[in-house]
């Protein structure tokens, strides 16, 4: 089982960046799906998360700013983020959850992409 995160890059405040994550070995239909981050020097942090039937939930530090979403058909998720701040730079990674509670805890996912980096500059 593989998740493959792409889309990250360096981008100036205020601008925008859309991470992918492209799920293979296993799908995850029926499972939920999550974006997280780790800055230099921190804990890994939850960002969002979508449930099989869509539901969302967001950390308040990115609410109304990103939007997490899923293709189920295509066996992906992606992060579209906005109005991105310096403290959104960070390396993101998305995780999948076997199962349809809702988490966002790090240790309660056990399938993990590589991470893809993303640097906001002031």
């Amino acid at each position: 089982v593989q998740l493959q995160a792409s889309g990250g890059g360096l981008v100036q405040a205020g601008g925008s960046l859309r991470l992918s994550c492209a799920a293979s070995g296993r799908t995850f239909r029926n499972d939920a799906m999550a974006w997280f981050r780790q800055a230099p020097g921190k804990e890994r942090e939850f960002v969002a998360n979508i449930m099989s039937g869509g539901s969302t939930y967001y950390a308040d530090s990115v609410k109304g700013r990103f939007t997490i979403s899923r293709d189920s058909a295509k066996n992906t998720v992606s992060l579209q983020m906005n109005s991105l701040k310096p403290e959104d730079t960070a390396i993101y990674y998305c995780a999948a959850r076997l199962g349809w509670v809702r988490s966002t805890t790090v240790s309660e996912y056990g399938y993990w992409g590589q991470g893809t980096q993303v640097t906001v500059s002031s």
